[in-house]
């Protein structure tokens, strides 16, 4: 269930996404947050540099390793724009990180470009739970997904 703390995080990763579209790059934006509700890292994608690999998913996850302990990653949030892809999935589970929520799903986003005529991409969009084991995730967010939907078609519409 996505609580009233829950969403102030989420609304962020929105912001982060927005601050990517604007950079010219995917809108999708992330946030890892403590058990105790201290911002530790923060994030938007970057794969307009040509690294497609560049998401703020993974960059959580490789920041987590190097300076967070076991614990601490088991215990922290990552509040997300958009559902972790199976990359970022994977990467989040191999690190031991806690809970996932997300604003918009990958459902979701294949349906809009879908509707926008935009060709899939190389990789399934899967959800987090049919790519990972015993992570707790919650998501999607009716109010923050339309938000996000806006700048996925502001990204593809553009183009």
């Amino acid at each position: 269930m996505i609580t009233a703390t829950d969403k102030e995080y989420l609304k962020r990763a929105v912001g982060l996404a927005k601050k990517a579209l604007e950079a010219g790059d995917e809108p999708f934006g992330s946030v890892l947050v403590s058990n105790d509700g201290d911002v530790l890292y923060e994030d938007h994608n970057h794969v307009s540099s040509g690294d497609q690999t560049q998401h703020p998913e993974f960059a959580i996850a490789r920041w987590a390793a190097l300076y967070l302990k076991n614990e601490e990653r088991s215990q922290a949030t990552v509040y997300t724009s958009g559902e972790h892809c199976p990359m970022c999935a994977s990467a989040h589970a191999f690190v031991g990180l806690g809970r996932i929520v997300y604003a918009s799903s990958s459902k979701q986003l294949r349906q809009w470009k879908q509707e926008w005529g935009v060709q899939a991409g190389n990789v399934k969009g899967l959800a987090i739970q049919d790519v990972v084991h015993q992570i707790e995730v919650d998501g999607p967010d009716e109010e923050l997904s339309e938000q996000v939907r806006l700048l996925h078609e502001q990204k593809h519409k553009s183009k």
